[in-house]
């Protein structure tokens, strides 16, 4: 009773948040995380509620073969997978996700990952699989006449592939179940690995909107030089930075631009505002307005989405 409380809650107030632009858009990180544990129907509803113009789920595999929402590949950072299933770590010490079946999965609770936010000890949500937080989705869009889109990260493809399981093929058979089929789809498939982005597009042939994740790490630093720019265009549609690399080059976002490339650069929070601006308000009217971005990965989508509609 208690979680359908609080999505019933939500639900009721999710007009209130509704912008109208066009352009900018708001890209819930891992739901209204900085509100909700991370991952869960309840944290994507809120972020529903919020305005966010997409919500984002993370994808791993169950041993059983079921998508489910989650972040890492491991379990104990935010479920109780360590009290529920004491004997089932591996040798590193780790619970992973791809050694419990489903049905062991929803046993587990999702709990708050930052400290401060939402009180860890709370016993009220559980890991939903891929398929339920798109019905989540689509349920509220019919309900509310909005059309809210779905982000969902490829996480750590290789390490589900070497586990036996056809992990990309598996998002796509999802997806188009459900009708995200073609360049207009209101999705963005987003994954830090170039290979297997330009295996959906060139091998199987995906048309859907692709997303190339750029981690601050000096690995990936030629790819925002223009002639990694210029291969990222050939098989996505945008790049998703960290957000310093804006900060740091701000000819990124043009360079990206001229080449025909979206920017949505992550991630946003109050609880991590850089010394140089005051609010994150202010940090995000710099990145909209300064840099010209054209969406961004928050962890409170409602002051993103203030922030955008205060622009207009």
């Amino acid at each position: 009773m208690k979680y359908s409380y609080i999505i019933m809650t939500a639900i009721a107030v999710s007009m209130c948040f509704v912008g109208a632009d066009a352009e900018k858009k708001v890209i819930a990180h891992r739901g209204a995380s900085g509100y909700l544990p991370e991952h869960t129907l309840a944290s994507y509803t809120m972020a529903y509620a919020m305005g966010a113009d997409y919500l984002e789920p993370d994808l791993a595999v169950s041993k059983d073969g079921i998508l489910v929402c989650l972040h890492d590949m491991t379990l104990e950072e935010v479920t109780n997978a360590e009290e529920v299933f004491p004997d089932r770590a591996r040798a590193d010490g780790k619970w992973y996700a791809v050694d419990f079946t489903l049905a062991e999965l929803k046993q587990l609770y999702v709990m708050e990952r930052t400290r401060g936010r939402f009180p860890r000890e709370a016993r009220l949500f559980q890991i939903p699989t891929f398929e339920e937080m798109i019905q989540l989705t689509q349920g509220l869009n019919a309900s509310t006449g909005r059309n809210v889109g779905i982000y969902p990260e490829l996480k750590d493809p290789l390490f589900y592939e070497k586990a036996g399981f056809a992990f990309a093929e598996m998002m796509l058979e999802v997806l188009a179940k459900y009708g995200y089929e073609g360049p207009d789809a209101n999705v963005y498939i987003q994954c830090f690995f170039p290979d297997t982005l330009i295996r959906l597009r060139k091998e199987l042939g995906v048309t859907l909107p692709c997303i190339q994740l750029l981690s601050g790490s000096k690995l990936q630093d030629s790819m925002v030089s223009d002639e990694g720019l210029d291969k990222i265009a050939a098989y996505a549609q945008g790049i998703g930075p960290e957000k310093k690399r804006i900060t740091d080059d701000p000819t990124l976002v043009k360079r990206a631009h001229d080449r025909g490339l979206q920017v949505h650069p992550y991630t946003f929070r109050k609880e991590a505002v850089p010394k140089n601006y005051e609010t994150l308000e202010e940090e995000l009217h710099a990145f909209f307005v300064d840099y010209d971005i054209d969406a961004g990965f928050a962890d409170q989508p409602d002051i993103m989405r203030k922030v955008i509609d205060s622009l207009k």
